[in-house]
């Protein structure tokens, strides 16, 4: 499947802009599924001038859909229509330190980046995002967290563009944060910047908490997979992975996907898989849950686009 070509229509409408849109882009390979159909356009922008610049400038009718590093989520068969951004590059990429035991980030940078910058800073509490496959804006958008520790607990604010082109900065409280979510939509605000609060601590200790996460996560995680992380959110009073494993789904299939025989949790492609086997996958598992349990399972990977 194939959109029209809208590029030389942005390029009138934005003449100046210096960051670079593709027709057509295919987004199975940004994605750690491996699947999923074109966006209509991708676009990277040179900086946040000119990701404000474009939007500014982009006729309200075209949606826009942000993507990071493709780790949870699902792009669907059919792709994704309109502008999808995706953020990189030095302008996105930075980490800097600022006074006060405080970092700020680039939302394109991996939340493990931050937590090794935070490790070579001797500054505590940002260790947890050594376990999250992801990058920060993502975290900003789910309210990330691993292994006692989220986004939530070390925010104090984040900067981003609005849907209109404006430079906005929204506090701690404007993020709306609850379980693996925030309150702010993409369709809103696209992140480009995060600022955190550390706290002073030991260089091996914070080291070897990592060295914890990670050795946790090899173990119990089937990170070699195509996988997409966590797929479900937990419920309250539950875990999803043990229901998932109660509702006798651990290693079901559909198609090329497949229930982690590692992590219940987890789904995967073992090959050949397509969003819509992945996807379908996931409803069955949830039918299961619902019908042996009671629970209703929520998903957590974001799933964007439209079917073949």
């Amino acid at each position: 499947m194939s959109f029209p070509d809208i590029t030389p229509d942005l390029r009138a409408a934005a003449p100046e802009l210096r960051g670079r849109l593709l027709a057509n882009q295919e987004m199975a390979g940004l994605t750690w599924f491996r699947v999923g159909g074109p966006a209509q356009v991708l676009f990277t922008p040179a900086d946040e001038q000119d990701l404000a610049y474009l939007l500014a400038n982009l006729p309200a009718e075209i949606p826009v859909t942000v993507v990071g590093l493709g780790s949870n989520l699902i792009v669907r068969d059919g792709g994704i229509p309109g502008l999808v951004v995706r953020l990189g590059g030095k302008a996105f990429g930075e980490i800097k330190l600022e006074e006060g035991d405080r970092l700020r980030s680039g939302t394109s940078v991996p939340d493990v980046k931050v937590a090794r910058a935070a490790a070579d800073a001797s500054l505590d509490g940002l260790a947890f995002y050594r376990g999250i496959p992801g990058c920060i804006g993502g975290a900003l958008r789910m309210n990330a967290g691993a292994h006692g520790g989220e986004t939530t607990d070390v925010l104090i604010e984040a900067r981003g563009v609005t849907r209109k082109g404006e430079l906005v900065t929204l506090s701690h409280a404007e993020m709306g944060f609850t379980y693996r979510n925030s309150a702010v939509s993409t369709a809103e605000i696209v992140f480009t910047s995060a600022l955190f609060q550390g706290r002073p601590g030991d260089q091996q200790a914070i080291l070897a908490e990592m060295d914890r996460v990670t050795s946790a996560r090899e173990a119990a995680q089937p990170i070699k997979e195509r996988t997409g992380g966590s797929t479900f959110k937990n419920p309250d009073g539950g875990k999803a992975w043990q229901l998932i494993d109660a509702a006798g789904c651990r290693g079901l299939r559909i198609g090329g996907a497949q229930v982690s025989e590692m992590h219940c949790n987890f789904l995967i492609n073992t090959g050949g898989a397509t969003a819509a086997d992945i996807e379908s996958l996931g409803e069955e598992v949830r039918r299961r849950v619902k019908d042996q349990s009671g629970y209703e399972l929520h998903w957590e990977i974001k799933r964007l686009g439209v079917a073949a």
